[in-house]
């Protein structure tokens, strides 16, 4: 497709009578199935259940709390927990109001908490537990217009009750049921479409997070495009794992839940993921390619341990069934991939398992309104193609572009930034470097900033390589260095628990990671790794030397974002010496 073509599908449907936000959306499903589930979560081994009636209730007490707190509409309440119901019911009771939520990512520092509800200007913070409260009180004396801390799991906090500041979330909820719940709905009833609803902060790759504001139209939106595409409804579960205050998320457990009218599943997370993951077997998934990345690695690590007969039997096809089921998949009927990148290895190798992974395309900018993969017509290497309402064209230096009613309104506090990001016509300049083929198909070489030129003038897209590196079970992270050198070179965090399995296997004592990433016998490992990538690869698109990282890289440590994406610019930095001696 020549550049500046146009990749279109038709316009979404609406309906007259449809609510106009999603608290109104909430209300007309539990006036609609009061009694059905909306909501599981799973405590200490049982999961509980919230029907839709009671969703509906309990987020208009939390929302009249927070106006019993003297929250206005356009205040900003910020959520600083994990993926639990509270997360959604205040969310959902904010919004009522006509105030704007903002999410903090559960792994954030204290420094990066206090500049989130700084510069989002909140006056009320739900935070989760005694973990998120002590970051917050460590620097609220600077946050002069935060002025109450709602704590959702009160548990081992003293003095919570002598400090006027605090209160608990059943506290919160009490106040709420104190005044007339009509209150509430007379405010959902007059919200303004095209008001804020949320603020969502962006990963920060390149500089401090920027607060993208999504405005209740984009939402609905999202939700109208999102019933076109997927044919789910209620019978239909997923379960909620990634970060809520990621667009990704916020669109499966909030967004198009309530408009499908599918139960959210909250799982205990962490360490029990994938038991929380073979406990739900959602029908409908949703994986970063991290995830599915691990998934594979378990697969394969599993597989070494199985006789040679079941490996016959696994070649030929016939545990497919059981092995879905042991990864929580055996009731998935739609999985998808998205806020990455993900290498056609891990896709293939998925397929043939029987879970064919469709990918998609969108940013927070658009409220993940992009691109999507028809279930007839899944072409692995690609994004799919334009959503209903959606256009896309690819400017001349080969930016992606697209216009549709999901386009946010732009950054908080940030013209600068809005305008460089949404041209006078209403295109949003997405940064990430793309092409369209004959049949609207878009394909994603990298992002705009990350691409590599040689000091020979060669432009190379680096997400490629590294994605081939990581298909292996034995690499976790993988950066590669060039811009303006002579030569490729990689910096590689290796795989802890497939890595350290390998080496148990062979004898080799180690006690931690570094230990277990400078061993010799570890670096031949990898060394193999990165020979069977370059074997695909042009001359000049070859890793010529590598380094093994000593540590896992960490956000709180500053080496990725809260989404786990690496920060090039920082890894550049704080291994500067270990890239040095690369090119000695």
């Amino acid at each position: 497709m020549t550049v500046g073509d146009l990749a279109r599908t038709p316009e979404p449907a609406t309906t007259a009578e449809r609510p106009r936000t999603l608290p109104a959306l909430l209300l007309r499903q539990a006036a609609e199935r009061p009694g059905d589930v909306a909501l599981r979560e799973k405590h200490r081994g049982v999961w509980r259940e919230t029907t839709w009636a009671q969703y509906a209730e309990r987020a208009a007490h939390v929302g009249l709390g927070l106006a019993a707190l003297g929250v206005e509409p356009g205040d900003k309440v910020a959520v600083h927990a994990e993926n639990r119901p509270e997360w959604v019911l205040t969310d959902m009771g904010a919004q009522g109001l006509g105030a704007v939520v903002t999410g903090i990512y559960p792994t954030s520092p204290a420094a990066e908490v206090e500049y989130l509800l700084g510069h989002s200007e909140s006056v009320v913070l739900v935070a989760e537990d005694e973990e998120q409260l002590d970051k917050a009180l460590a620097v609220r004396e600077r946050l002069p217009r935060l002025r109450r801390i709602v704590v959702i799991d009160p548990r081992n906090i003293r003095g919570l009750a002598d400090d006027p500041m605090l209160m608990t979330f059943s506290e919160l909820e009490a106040l709420g049921r104190e005044r007339d719940r009509a209150e509430w709905e007379r405010r959902v009833a007059a919200l303004d479409p095209q008001g804020t609803a949320i603020i969502v902060y962006t990963s920060g790759t390149t500089g401090p997070p920027k607060g993208a504001m999504i405005s209740h139209a984009n939402l609905m939106a999202a939700a109208d495009v999102f019933t076109q595409l997927y044919d789910v409804g209620p019978d239909d579960e997923v379960l909620s794992y990634l970060p809520l205050c990621h667009i990704a998320e916020r669109l499966f457990s909030v967004i198009d839940a309530i408009a499908a009218g599918y139960v959210v599943n909250f799982g205990e997370g962490g360490e029990s993921f994938m038991q929380d993951l073979r406990d739900v077997q959602p029908t409908f998934f949703l994986g970063v390619p991290r995830v599915w990345e691990k998934m594979l690695a378990t697969v394969e690590i599993k597989m070494q341990d199985a006789s040679w007969l079941k490996r016959r039997i696994h070649a030929a096809g016939w545990v497919r069934w059981p092995l879905r089921e042991k990864l929580g998949m055996s009731r998935c009927r739609i999985a998808l991939s998205g806020a990455a990148p993900i290498a056609p290895q891990v896709l293939e190798a998925f397929h043939e398992l029987g879970v064919p992974i469709r990918e998609g395309y969108g940013q927070t900018e658009n409220t993940a309104v992009c691109t999507f993969t028809p279930a007839d017509d899944v072409r692995i290497g690609t994004v799919g193609k334009a959503a209903p309402g959606v256009e896309l064209k690819i400017a001349e230096d080969g930016e992606i572009l697209t216009r549709s009613a999901g386009v946010f309104q732009g950054y908080f506090k940030d013209p600068e930034a809005t305008a460089d990001a949404i041209d006078p016509d209403g295109w949003l300049h997405t940064g990430d470097v793309g092409e369209i083929d004959e049949d609207g198909f878009l394909t994603i070489t990298d992002r705009k900033k990350d691409i590599i030129i040689t000091a020979g003038g060669k432009n190379i897209s680096p997400s490629e390589i590294e994605n081939r590196l990581k298909v292996s079970p034995y690499v976790r992270e993988a950066i590669v260095i060039g811009d303006r050198r002579r030569f490729l070179t990689a910096l590689i965090g290796i795989e802890a628990d497939t890595v350290g399995d390998w080496a148990t296997r062979r004898g080799l004592p180690f006690t931690t990671y570094a230990d277990l990433s400078r061993k010799d016998e570890v670096r031949e490992l990898i060394a193999g790794v990165v020979d069977e990538v370059n074997a695909d690869l042009a001359q000049v698109e070859q890793i010529k030397r590598f380094a093994l990282l000593d540590k896992e890289l960490d956000h709180e440590d500053g080496e990725l974002t809260a989404t786990l994406k690496v920060k090039r610019r920082a890894i550049e930095e704080m291994f500067a010496d270990e890239i040095e001696a690369l090119y000695r």
